[in-house]
């Protein structure tokens, strides 16, 4: 099995056109360009792992402040307390309204944690240059990538009840700086995982003799 490297191909990073170089022109002057949308072509995103690690330790970071700060503040007829994330899906348990707060849950919990989990997973294995299980790791990127953007569902969430209830001293709602970091939180993993090169992961499959069929 040979790969795309060794046979001078090259795929563009924005237009996914696979272009055939020569050997030794990739990081050569004058740049190569691709000759669909004139990108400057590479063989592997420059910095991937550096740039990924950074987004996903600032996403870490933020994180803390995203579950510990009140996301809202819901005002009752003069009365009304700020909720976190955990806070209200537990009021959303206790109005027996389980699948709304099953669904909180998860797009706010379980989501961003595993995005975190499973991109630290894989850029340690990268730097390690482990060939294990090369494909299921792949297939876990790819899993990140697609349900990285549910995680914004508790912010429309926020966002449409913020513009709807304006009812003065009956009912408002508030945003708090807690929906801000959470919503931060979700914008850097989805780049963390963006910037992050896929092909990295089988850079060393052949090599260690470990690559799944």
């Amino acid at each position: 099995m040979t790969t795309a490297r060794e046979n001078s191909l090259v795929g563009c990073h924005h237009c996914n056109l696979i272009v055939a170089v020569g050997p030794d022109d990739i990081g050569l002057a004058p740049k190569i360009m691709c000759p669909r949308c004139s990108s400057v072509l590479h063989q592997r995103k420059p910095n991937s792992i550096a740039r990924s690690w950074a987004l996903l330790i600032a996403a870490v970071i933020l994180y803390i402040p995203a579950n510990t700060i009140p996301i809202m503040t819901v005002t009752s007829f003069g009365e009304g307390s700020p909720d976190t994330i955990m806070s209200g899906v537990i009021h959303l348990l206790e109005a027996d309204q389980i699948p709304i707060a099953a669904l909180v849950f998860f797009a706010s919990i379980v989501v961003p944690i595993f995005k975190i989990v499973m991109i630290s997973m894989i850029l340690i294995s990268v730097q390690f240059k482990s060939g294990w299980r090369a494909k299921d790791r792949t297939l876990i990127y790819r899993l990140t990538e697609v349900v990285g953007r549910w995680s914004m569902i508790d912010i429309f969430m926020i966002s449409i009840l913020v513009g709807l209830v304006k009812l003065g001293n009956i009912a408002t709602i508030e945003v708090g700086f807690g929906a801000v970091a959470f919503a931060a939180v979700v914008v850097l993993t989805m780049f963390s995982a963006t910037y992050f090169d896929p092909r990295l992961i089988w850079d060393h499959a052949q090599s260690n003799e470990l690559m799944e069929d």
